[in-house]
């Protein structure tokens, strides 16, 4: 592949900013910085007045570009949402499908190891939301569809980890025993509890026995009490838990996501979800999530009785709205879009950043914020 040196614009390597330097890429790698006057033998590629950001990790992202892999739980689907949100400088992410059937699953799980064969740019993984999770806590989950975790359910889940790349499943830490969630972690699958009326003391024992995450945060769980903490308190409570967080306005009010920031305790981390539905990236008014209408209205998405169903939105708006709005500097709300989203996943070791050795994935944006091109692996996808 061409040795490259994009020029010409700030660069944020997910730790500090750096001018007048130039970031030197081959064989889809990040070679490093140097002098934006350095002598070099790479080719120049201009980026004149922009920033040069670390590519955004999505992992909650459920569909987008009209394609939704609970209706089409196919390989043509998971290249449309990923060519969608690279639109949006998203670099990798993981194909989300809610609950449904086992044939549904099986499809889904059939369509990313095709993904991995074929090298779909951005393909990072899948995210198994369901059906192992609380009917209480459904929110437009099918209910019907909901039940335990049976031995064939852990065996398909355990044989997917093995052919691809990385395997999210959230599962309510009432409905799942521990040694199912010690198995699964075991075998290299991330565990995050969600769509759970969990105590404070069932989330932590899941933690002890290898849940490291809670998905979309204060949404679909169990709250903060006087005299329980809930899902939401064991979240920002044990270090040993990350957390995803739709940032869109309506999923969570700015203070509470402020409080949220203030009260985590590390090394685990909030990290930026966009939880996107099919409707994302087109004009479409309405769309179906197994058998369900939901509608677009004034930013949000919902079923015929109000109930949210994913969210309306973009990584980098997400992160107009957490700069603009709840008030982050911008290096850290960027390093939440990709940084903390990679060590939550543990593959930090070459995503997030663009420190030597990382894969070349960024996206150039201007003062606004407007996505001018997105890179992955060291090749232009768009723009």
């Amino acid at each position: 592949m061409t040795r490259q040196a994009i020029t010409g614009a700030r660069i944020f390597d997910g730790a500090e900013w750096h001018d007048r330097m130039a970031l030197v890429i081959e064989d889809g790698k990040v070679e490093g910085l140097i002098a934006a006057d350095s002598p070099t033998d790479a080719i120049r590629v201009p980026a004149d007045g922009a920033m040069i950001v670390p590519g955004f990790l999505d992992l909650q992202i459920n569909g987008g570009g009209g394609a939704l892999l609970n209706e089409t739980p196919t390989v043509e689907a998971i290249r449309t949402i990923c060519t969608t949100f690279a639109q949006f400088g998203t670099t990798a992410c993981l194909p989300t499908i809610v609950t449904d059937s086992v044939p549904v699953n099986e499809a889904t799980i059939a369509a990313g190891i095709a993904a991995v064969e074929q090298g779909v740019p951005g393909f990072l993984g899948l995210h198994l939301e369901g059906p192992h999770l609380a009917v209480s806590r459904k929110g437009a989950h099918d209910p019907k569809l909901i039940r335990p975790m049976d031995e064939s359910d852990l065996q398909r889940i355990v044989e997917a980890r093995r052919r691809l790349p990385n395997l999210l499943i959230t599962v309510a830490a009432e409905t799942v025993g521990l040694e199912q969630i010690s198995r699964l972690a075991a075998a290299g699958v991330t565990v995050s509890i969600g769509h759970s009326d969990g105590t404070y003391a069932q989330v932590k024992a899941a933690a002890e026995a290898g849940a490291t995450m809670v998905t979309h945060l204060f949404n679909a769980q169990s709250q903060i009490g006087n005299r329980e903490p809930g899902v939401v308190g064991a979240a920002l409570d044990l270090p040993s838990l990350s957390a995803g967080l739709i940032a869109d306005g309506i999923h969570v009010h700015p203070a509470s996501i402020g409080i949220a920031l203030r009260a985590k305790r590390g090394p685990g981390r909030i990290f930026l979800v966009t939880d996107a539905m099919s409707i994302t990236g087109t004009d479409w008014t309405e769309f179906e999530l197994t058998g369900q209408m939901a509608y677009r209205k004034d930013g949000a998405l919902r079923l015929a009785d109000g109930t949210l169903a994913g969210a309306d939105l973009t990584m980098v708006d997400a992160i107009r709205y957490m700069h603009g709005t709840v008030g982050l500097s911008l290096d850290e709300v960027l390093r939440m879009a990709s940084l903390y989203p990679a060590q939550a996943l543990r593959i930090e070791a070459t995503y997030g950043h663009l420190q030597r050795g990382a894969r070349a994935d960024f996206a150039i944006l201007a003062d606004d914020l407007a996505v001018r091109s997105t890179w992955i692996g060291g090749e232009k996808r768009f723009g």
